[in-house]
Parts: structure tokens; sequence; C-alpha cells
């Protein structure tokens, strides 16, 4: 696909996705969407990490309500399904660690598809915007799913009640989000961290992100049973050879991520 809302690279396994309407505030169109859903799906085949991050002044603001005319006569329920559906599961099924680079405000939508990723680091001046409710809506594109999940039923419900901004300080302090960087320091530090997945044992990463998401709603019995399968699996991986050697010669694993 030849993307026109986007950018993506890839070096040593280290994959960034750049939401790239920055005169818009990275604002998500019908196009930006498919290319989101395409170039997540194509570039788990080759990075061992994934990024997303938005250019500009801004992560990205949610919905584009001019993309289509009238925003009123827009069919929602044809548009998240269709639409917002397979972009965040392509992101939140991603076989390889996701983070989310929040360089500024990501409001509504914007805000759920920082969600979407297993990690997201936030720069202190970027703000996360609930905002549906200003506008006669519910949030959408899995807030009212990821929301409770990470920082609880109250802060959720006032979160989207209320549509105030909420921090980055604050995303971090309630759960909601992994870390708030200092704003000079924001690029060099999530670069770190992804580079630092990037060089790790992929198998399992994966294993962890299919442990710990599957663990809401099963007894402890099951997850113990689903923890011995999964370890099982990762135990005959190179990595865990690796591992083991390194340790007991005292250095670093050079991880091949298999």
């Amino acid at each position: 696909m030849d993307y026109q809302t986007i950018t993506v690279e890839i070096t040593d396994g280290l994959g960034v996705l750049t939401l790239n309407r920055p005169d818009k505030m990275n604002s998500l169109t019908g196009q930006m969407r498919a290319e989101i859903n395409h170039a997540m799906r194509d570039m788990a085949g080759s990075a061992r990490v994934i990024v997303l991050t938005g250019a500009g002044r801004a992560f990205c603001t949610g919905q584009d309500l001019g993309d289509s005319g009238d925003a009123t006569q827009v069919d929602l329920e044809r548009t998240l399904r269709d639409e917002y559906a397979p972009m965040l599961e392509a992101i939140y099924d991603c076989p390889v660690p996701t983070i989310a680079a929040v360089n500024g405000p990501a409001a509504g939508a914007g805000a759920n598809l920082a969600l979407a990723a297993d990690i997201v680091i936030a720069t202190e001046s970027a703000y996360f915007l609930q905002a549906f409710a200003r506008i006669g809506l519910l949030p959408d594109a899995g807030g009212t799913w990821f929301m409770p999940r990470q920082m609880g039923f109250a802060k959720a419900m006032g979160a989207a009640l209320f549509a105030d901004k909420i921090s980055a300080r604050q995303a971090d302090d309630w759960g909601l989000i992994w870390e708030a960087v200092a704003d000079d320091a924001f690029e060099a530090h999530w670069k770190a961290r992804a580079t630092q997945l990037a060089s790790g044992p992929t198998m399992a990463y994966g294993a962890i992100k299919q442990a710990i998401r599957g663990s809401f709603g099963k007894s402890l019995p099951e997850q113990l049973e689903t923890e011995a399968h999964l370890q099982g699996q990762c135990g005959k991986s190179r990595d865990f050879r690796e591992g083991v050697l390194a340790f007991m010669e005292k250095r670093s694993a050079k991880f091949e991520g298999r």
C-alpha cells in the first residue's frame, strides 16, 4: 500500500508507525484507518516491536469530523464495525509488543487508539480526553473496554461522563498508562524502551501478552494451566537456552527473537 497519511520505518527490528497529518492534529480519516490497519499487520512480520506516535504537536485528536461531509449523517455503527474495529484489533492483537509514544494530545478515538497498545509512554505535556459526551456520544474505539480495566470503574466513569482532560501525570498516577516522561527526555526515552524490547525474547513477550490479557474472567486454576502451557512452549525456545547460558556465564543475553 502507498501510504498517504502515515509513515512507516523499520530499523534493527524496531518499527515506527507515525500518524502524519500534523496540520489536522493527526485526526483520523477513513484512509488513515485503513493504512494503520494494513501497516500494523504488515510490520508484524518483520518488526520485533512496533511504536505508534504522531507527527507535529499532537498524537491524535480522534475522528476528523469533516472527513465525510456532514458528520451527523455518517453511519457511526458501520464506521465503527468496518473501519475502527479492524484497525484496533490489528494493534491489540499484534503478535509483537506495541508502544504508543504519545507526543501530545490524545483525544476521543485518538486516546483509545493509544490505549490499544501494550505500553503507553506519554510526554508530560500530553493529555488524554474522552471528549465524546461533549457531542452527545459515548466513548467508542474501545474506550469503554480499555479504561475500566486500566484505571478502574470510578475513574473510567468520571472520565466518560465529565469529559475532562486527564493529564499525562494523572494518567500515570491512575494506572491508565505506563509512564509520563519529561518533554525534553521523551523521544530518547521511548526509543530506548523500544530498543530494549526489539532486542528481547520476542516469543516470551507474545506469551506474556497472551497470558495477562487472557487472565480476565479465568479462575486461578485455569490461569495456572495457561501459564504452564505457555511456559512449556517458551522453555523450548532458543531464547530460553540463550538466557540460561548468559546467566550462567554472567553476561548479557543476545536474544534472537525465537
